[in-house]
């Protein structure tokens, strides 16, 4: 027997996957049919957020070969059309993706990692279609990924983590109504960066928190990784320190028994993906003007610092949740870095024994 659900009623993650279903079926209104068969077929090895995506990278794909290449309304291109396809009009799309016009005449822009997210989506879309013998070639298969550069990385250094949190506890450089907003909400927000600091956890898996996540006789939590699975972590009497001033604070205000985040608004309702990037990006100006510090950042500064500490790839990675320990190294320069230097005098030259 199925029962009715009201929005009030659905967890943090439930109520973000549909928001991403509804967001995404707007895109298939204007799509041929075949898209939805498509979406369906990759439900159950895809999280919501990865389809809103495909929906809409697919969405600037007929666009452009509906304008340019066919002539005709995206919902009438047809198996027969993308048979048509070749080479040459992929590289050209791709092309066309450095600079285009996309809704409400918006000029949008894409660099090389923007583009290859649109080809992944292709491929995946394309393989999909060639798999169920609708197309009888897979032309997207042919075209390379484009080159990506490694990114800068960046991070904070530890006198920067220090004044970092002494500018949340202590904010000298505030104005008169900054410091009156700060006064408000110092026990939270030194209780979010601290959580970041100390655990290395994204910025949805905070958001994402209950209060009855948390175990303080074990100093534990659990958190929803990427893809909906959960995981254990652990974190220090620091971090626990911050966590419980916060929630003393949190027990004071009028919040209401159904919510159950751990961290909320000065609305007291589970508190916004953009709010925690404000915040952060606020504190970390004053502790490091010329760095663009996001909470992603906060994650590759406990990545490097855990590092240096084990000297443990394997550890590092199973505690940021990446499933392959490629990813870790790639995300954080400073390893490998480490990793030279700590090589430089293992190999000796001279026989000092003789």
């Amino acid at each position: 027997m199925c029962y009715p659900l009201t929005m009030d009623k659905l967890s943090f993650y439930e109520k973000r996957d549909l928001k991403n279903r509804m967001k995404m079926s707007k895109y298939l209104e204007s799509l041929p049919y075949y898209c939805l068969d498509f979406f369906i077929g990759i439900e159950n090895n895809t999280s919501s957020l990865t389809r809103y995506n495909y929906a809409m990278d697919l969405n600037v794909f007929f666009e452009y070969i509906s304008e340019n290449i066919f002539h005709k309304k995206k919902k009438e291109i047809s198996f027969e059309d993308l048979n048509k396809l070749k080479s040459r009009d992929i590289e050209q799309f791709l092309s066309y993706l450095s600079y285009y016009s996309g809704e409400n005449n918006k000029v949008s822009q894409n660099k090389e990692r923007g583009k290859a997210r649109k080809l992944a989506s292709l491929r995946s879309f394309f393989k999909y279609l060639f798999n169920h013998d609708l197309i009888s070639s897979n032309v997207v298969s042919k075209i390379e990924t484009p080159k990506l550069h490694n990114k800068e990385i960046i991070r904070l250094e530890k006198d920067e983590v220090s004044k970092m949190l002494n500018a949340i506890e202590n904010p000298l450089d505030f104005t008169q109504k900054q410091k009156s907003y700060n006064k408000n909400t110092f026990e939270r927000d030194n209780a979010i960066v601290t959580l970041f600091l100390g655990t290395g956890i994204r910025i949805s898996e905070l958001v994402g928190l209950d209060i009855d996540n948390f175990d303080f006789k074990e100093n534990a939590f659990v958190v929803t990784r990427k893809g909906g699975n959960k995981s254990m972590l652990y974190f220090s009497d620091e971090v626990a320190m911050a966590l419980k001033t916060w929630l003393e604070k949190r027990a004071t205000l009028p919040i209401s028994q159904e919510e159950k985040a751990m961290f909320i608004s000065l609305q007291n309702k589970r508190i916004s993906i953009r709010a925690v990037e404000n915040l952060v990006k606020k504190f970390a100006k004053i502790a490091s003007p010329l760095k663009k510090i996001s909470p992603h950042k906060l994650r590759s500064t406990f990545g490097t610092n855990l590092y240096r500490e084990t000297k443990d790839i394997y550890i590092v990675a199973d505690v940021l949740g990446h499933k392959d320990v490629n990813t870790t190294k790639k995300h954080y320069a400073a390893i490998n870095e480490d990793m030279r230097k700590s090589v430089a005098n293992v190999l000796q030259l001279r026989n000092t024994d003789q």
